[in-house]
Parts: C-alpha cells; sequence; structure tokens
C-alpha cells in the first residue's frame, strides 16, 4: 500500500515536472521570437520610422518647411482629329494622354479625363507633382500648367499617402504592420524581464495616460 502511495507520487512529480519543463520551453520560444522580431523588425523599419518621424515634422510646421513651389506654362498643338468628335473616344483619349507625357515628360497618373462642349481638360496627378492640360477642340491646341512642389512636397505627398496610387498604399500599410510588431514584441520582451517587468509597463502606462493628458488639454 505504501509502495503504491509512493509511486503515485513519484509519478505526479513526474508529470508536474514535464509540464514545468514544456511551460519554461514554451516561455522561452515565445521570448526568443519575441526578441528575433523586435531586433530584425526594428532594423528593416529604421528607414520606415525614419521617413515618417521626419515628414511628419515638415507637415506639422509648414511654414517653415513649405519647401520649393514651381510653376511653369507651356504650349502645343495636338492632332485635332482626336478631340474634334462628338465624343472623344477611348482611343483618341490615349493618344492624347500619350501625346502629353512623351512631350512634356510627364510620368504622373492621370487622374482626370473631362470632355466640355470647347475643350477638353486632362489631370496628371503624382506626388508633389500637377499637371493640367486645357485642350482647345476646334484646333487640337492646348496650354499646359505644371507645378512641382519640390522634395520635401513629395515627402509629404508619401507620408499622406496623396496620388501615390494603391501600389505605395500597400507599402504604407506594410510600415503599419511592421511597426505595429515592433511596439508589441518589445511589451512581450519587458515581461521576460523580471527586474524591469513592473517598472517597464509602469512607465508604458504613464506613457498612455500622459497622451490622452494631452489630447484632453489641447484638442477641443
Amino acid at each position: 500500500m505504501w509502495n503504491t502511495k509512493l509511486n503515485l507520487q513519484l509519478i505526479n512529480h513526474k508529470v508536474s515536472s514535464t509540464k514545468s519543463k514544456s511551460k519554461l520551453a514554451f516561455e522561452r520560444n515565445i521570448a526568443m521570437l519575441s526578441r528575433w522580431l523586435h531586433i530584425y523588425g526594428s532594423m528593416i523599419s529604421f528607414a520606415i520610422i525614419f521617413f515618417f518621424s521626419v515628414t511628419g515634422i515638415t507637415l506639422n510646421h509648414p511654414d517653415y518647411f513649405a519647401g520649393e513651389l514651381k510653376t511653369t506654362q507651356e504650349k502645343g498643338k495636338l492632332d485635332s482629329n482626336w478631340v474634334m468628335s462628338k465624343d472623344t473616344n477611348k482611343i483618341a483619349k490615349l493618344e492624347i494622354v500619350e501625346w502629353l507625357r512623351k512631350n512634356h515628360n510627364i510620368k504622373a497618373a492621370v487622374s482626370e479625363f473631362r470632355i466640355d462642349e470647347s475643350q477638353c481638360t486632362v489631370s496628371f496627378k503624382g506626388p508633389g507633382y500637377a499637371a493640367d492640360a486645357f485642350i482647345n477642340r476646334e484646333n487640337g491646341s492646348y496650354e499646359l500648367t505644371l507645378l512641382r512642389a519640390g522634395i520635401v512636397g513629395i515627402m509629404n505627398d508619401l507620408h499622406k499617402g496623396r496620388d501615390t496610387g494603391s501600389k505605395w498604399s500597400w507599402v504604407i500599410d506594410v510600415s503599419a504592420v511592421l511597426l505595429v510588431i515592433v511596439s508589441l514584441t518589445g511589451m512581450i520582451l519587458i515581461l521576460y524581464i523580471k527586474r524591469k517587468k513592473w517598472s517597464g509597463l509602469l512607465i508604458a502606462l504613464i506613457g498612455i495616460l500622459l497622451l490622452y493628458l494631452l489630447y484632453r488639454m489641447f484638442i477641443p
């Protein structure tokens, strides 16, 4: 009877010991994975964090970082057959767009193609860049207004995702996910550092409360 109880105690001890080792191994793996993601996620997103931090400052202080804004006007004439018909078709629209791209070195995407009775308006938009062509439908002559905002204007538009297209939108989304991973893995890592865990969590809580207080103080 005594031997049976002793054997059961030994078995239970082994089971609990095995569970403890499994738990420790699991926690160790989580810590290692979080550390790996945090380190290499930080390295990958270094340029992203730097870019969005700098452009956050330039956007918040447009008076100091407005950049150089250049406006130029050009004139020309295209094939009048493309615009003289009552309804300028898709092929004619394509010809007009490609003509303007080729002759004025326009690389931005078409944002609008409007047809009125007397003129056609073609607008190209890109980061820190705009080109608007006003075409006379009677003879094919046109005026083109080019607007270039410089490197600061380009960076600001990239930050906002304005006139950047769907592919750059994916870049912004992936960047945001990377920053979320870096933040969360940093929080997970602090939980595994016993001497710093509570002080780290307290500082994080203070940061959250401080942000909320600033919001309540400065936003009507």
